[in-house]
């Protein structure tokens, strides 16, 4: 029997943003003991971890290269802080819509040509980039939350690609990055 492997599908800013919002996620576990959302890059999840067999990698990448080749690039501006209470604080995203309609799209082709089952599958994206989730106590979130509430962040990236990552037992890695095929 093949085993089941753990992936997800997501928006990766720029290595030197993604530094930046490392930096935030080390201060969190510093302050507050919560170092869940270091397992991962910083990103928006397109695409919440759902698991299949290492088999259906090909067909998994042959469907999100044609998303990709199809897609435009659009701009994310980061902007200040949220919270999801009482265990989430992320990077607020200015404008949402971008993200939201190529989600559309992207349910599109996990549902017709990947054959996802419609509970796989986010039906309503929050787009953001989470800096505290899981193992943030309610009590340290109750700190925390202040702390950040009305701090600025601040980043901007070009969106050219989407990202397969998967869940290597303890982190998660990218597997390929998928490029957008109108970039110009």
């Amino acid at each position: 029997m093949d085993s089941m492997d753990l992936y997800f599908i997501a928006l990766i800013p720029h290595s030197e943003l993604r530094n930046e919002i490392r930096a935030v996620k080390d201060r969190i576990r510093l302050a507050y003991g919560a170092g869940h959302a270091l397992k991962s890059p910083a990103h928006i999840t397109m695409q919440m971890p759902f698991k299949r067999n290492s088999r259906d990698e090909y067909a998994i990448t042959a469907a999100l290269e044609k998303f990709g080749s199809e897609e435009n690039p659009f701009t994310v501006r980061l902007d200040g802080f949220g919270c999801f209470a009482p265990k989430v604080i992320f990077i607020r995203i200015e404008d949402p819509d971008p993200v939201k309609s190529a989600h559309g799209r992207l349910k599109r082709i996990l549902t017709g040509q990947l054959g996802f089952a419609v509970s796989e599958i986010m039906n309503d994206v929050q787009p953001h980039i989470t800096v505290a989730t899981r193992d943030l106590t309610k009590e340290a979130f109750r700190e925390a939350w202040p702390e950040f509430q009305n701090e600025e962040f601040k980043g901007t990236f070009e969106v050219h690609s989407i990202f397969l990552l998967k869940h290597n037992g303890k982190n998660w890695d990218i597997l390929k990055e998928f490029p957008f095929g109108n970039n110009g």
